[in-house]
């Protein structure tokens, strides 16, 4: 039940893929294991501060683009519980070679895959398949006042949604976009 590890454009952020075990009475299927070395590698020695698991009802709603600003940045590793997501994370890393660069994976239960976004990156999502469960690890503790990111709907990102975005919350609309980024 070994998960495959598949590196993207955005250093630090890397698709997770797992290998159920199957029989007659269902499947079950590593989430996270600390010693196992595709996450030791991948997660390193960061803490497991919180998990967290929000579902979102309807289809082409969009979630984010959220992380926690320094000296809050945190890792997340996010995984689909249930339904289908386009899971999309953003290098908001100043100096970074990818600065200002996207990568969008779809996420879904059947698939087994999860996704690591490291620090200093910004993430979202958008649902495919209505009441879509996420499961987060987060390596940082919640610290409201931290909490930044950028609009879903930068033109300078360009970020391919599959569907039209809808049902974003007041929050997220009032996110900068990247020009005007701190």
């Amino acid at each position: 039940m070994a998960t495959e590890s598949r590196p993207t454009p955005i250093a630090g952020v890397i698709e997770l893929v797992g290998q159920p075990f199957a029989d007659q009475r269902g499947a079950f299927l590593n989430a996270f294991r600390a010693q196992e070395p595709v996450f030791a590698e991948a997660w390193g020695d960061r803490a497991t501060a919180q998990v967290n698991i929000s579902r979102t009802e309807a289809v082409g709603s969009v979630r984010g683009l959220h992380l926690q600003a320094n000296p809050h940045a945190e890792a997340k590793l996010v995984r689909c519980l249930r339904g289908r997501v386009w899971d999309v994370a953003v290098d908001l890393r100043p100096g970074s070679a990818s600065f200002g660069q996207w990568h969008g994976v779809e996420l879904s239960a059947a698939a087994s895959n999860a996704l690591l976004i490291a620090e200093g990156c910004a993430h979202g999502f958008q649902v495919l398949e209505a009441s879509s469960e996420l499961l987060y690890l987060h390596s940082g503790a919640w610290v409201p006042e931290a909490e930044t990111g950028v609009r879903f709907d930068d033109a300078q990102l360009a970020i391919s949604w599959p569907l039209p975005p809808q049902g974003m919350s007041e929050r997220d609309l009032q996110l900068p976009t990247l020009k005007f980024f701190p």
